[in-house]
């Protein structure tokens, strides 16, 4: 009987880890979940909703909490959120002045808080850098780093989200200021690249660990430690509006790409300079970052969803998908259309392979990146409607 007790526990089922989206594309900043156990076709029904305020934030989740931003008409000013991801229940608030920035488009955030231990990190379109302790919203600090750093407004407002790296926290405002992560201590910063609207990637590229960034007019390696420019690639842009993140692709490629009629390209860094393998004005990101799975680039084409693969062959392409973001999770991705719609599709470079299409938002547009976080997909509209499907097996 006592050999029956010690080995039981041996065979029994063990619970599917749960990882953490603490920052923007996520943990290994990708876009890419690592959680399999979820249903293709979730509940009708959502498990919970709320109202977060106007723009374009995405979420961040740790420890069970879930941090998000949004303009709130009643106050005239930005809301930072912190709910519980399970049931939706608010833990904090914190409000402060913003201005609406309804340029050609509804206005409100453009960035994403980011977790890291006991700290979020917020930069807000008009420059302001916080950090909140994760537990209780209470403000450790603030800075202006608008002021501080005498910089320049884009047109749309800062967009990058805070990028943890290390011991550092980068912030991209056309300078790139890299932090260290316990104070506002600046370790480093570059020159000024022009509008920023694209988190930096950090990767290891050529034998060396950069930050690709996105600039007003190139693509820009940095190197990680030091924020010494290691090599530029021209990449202009209408509007100088670069606002998809650099892909890493392997040990020396990464994807670019920006819309307005513009297109995309494969650089490759040998360490030294760069090289633009080849180009295409086939797969134009306007908002939403490519995602690689293996060896196929998959991506919004302005409003056309198509499958790349990494020699710049078009494999195929479905229209239906408007202007809207994308995520994944395994072979499977995440698509949150422009009409409202959470479309889940095969990552499948052979054939556009539709799972499941449900209508999930109304109203607004869908420019936010849907996550997947134990079972739960999160999505929101401009208008801030956010509505948690459930996805979990065996619910």
């Amino acid at each position: 009987m006592l050999t029956t007790i010690l080995l039981t526990p041996m065979f029994l089922p063990s619970a599917p880890v749960v990882e953490d989206w603490p920052q923007w594309r996520g943990p290994n900043r990708d876009g890419i979940s690592t959680e399999t156990a979820w249903e293709t076709k979730g509940k009708s029904e959502p498990l919970w909703t709320a109202d977060v305020g106007l723009g374009y934030s995405t979420f961040s989740i740790a420890d069970g909490r879930l941090y998000t931003a949004g303009w709130d008409e009643e106050s005239g000013g930005d809301i930072v959120y912190c709910l519980d991801a399970k049931t939706g229940k608010e833990v904090w608030q914190h409000k402060y002045a913003a201005e609406k920035w309804a340029k050609f488009h509804d206005g409100g955030t453009n960035c994403t808080p980011s977790v890291d231990g006991d700290h979020v990190y917020v930069l807000n379109r008009e420059g302001r850098y916080t950090q909140f302790d994760a537990k209780s919203g209470e403000v450790n600090w603030q800075v202006d780093l608008k002021a501080e750093y005498e910089l320049e407004l884009p047109t749309w407002g800062f967009s990058a989200s805070p990028l943890i790296l290390d011991n550092m926290i980068v912030v991209h405002v056309g300078k790139v200021l890299a932090f260290k992560k316990d104070s506002t201590k600046l370790l480093w910063k570059s020159e000024d690249y022009g509008h920023a609207y694209s988190t930096p990637t950090a990767c290891k590229l050529g034998g060396k660990n950069v930050l690709a960034v996105m600039g007003g007019k190139a693509l820009i390696l940095l190197d990680a430690r030091s924020g010494r420019e290691l090599a530029q690639s021209k990449w202009e842009t209408k509007y100088d509006v670069n606002a998809a993140s650099p892909v890493k692709v392997d040990d020396e490629r990464v994807w670019i790409s920006s819309g307005y009629g513009h297109g995309g390209a494969m650089v490759r860094f040998d360490g030294k300079k760069c090289e633009e393998l080849w180009s295409t004005k086939e797969m134009k990101n306007h908002m939403a970052t490519s995602i690689l799975i293996g060896e196929h680039l998959y991506g919004i084409d302005e409003a056309v969803l198509k499958c790349f693969d990494l020699d710049g062959n078009e494999k195929w392409s479905q229209r239906g998908i408007g202007k809207g973001a994308l995520s994944a999770a395994g072979d499977r991705l995440l698509v949150h259309t422009g009409k409202g719609e959470l479309a889940v599709v095969r990552a499948n470079p052979e054939e556009y392979e539709e799972l499941a299409r449900d209508k999930v938002t109304s109203g607004g547009v869908c420019w936010t990146m849907p996550i997947l976080v134990d079972g739960r997909i999160y999505l929101r509209s401009s208008q801030g409607e956010l509505v948690v499907r459930d996805h979990r097996t065996g619910n």
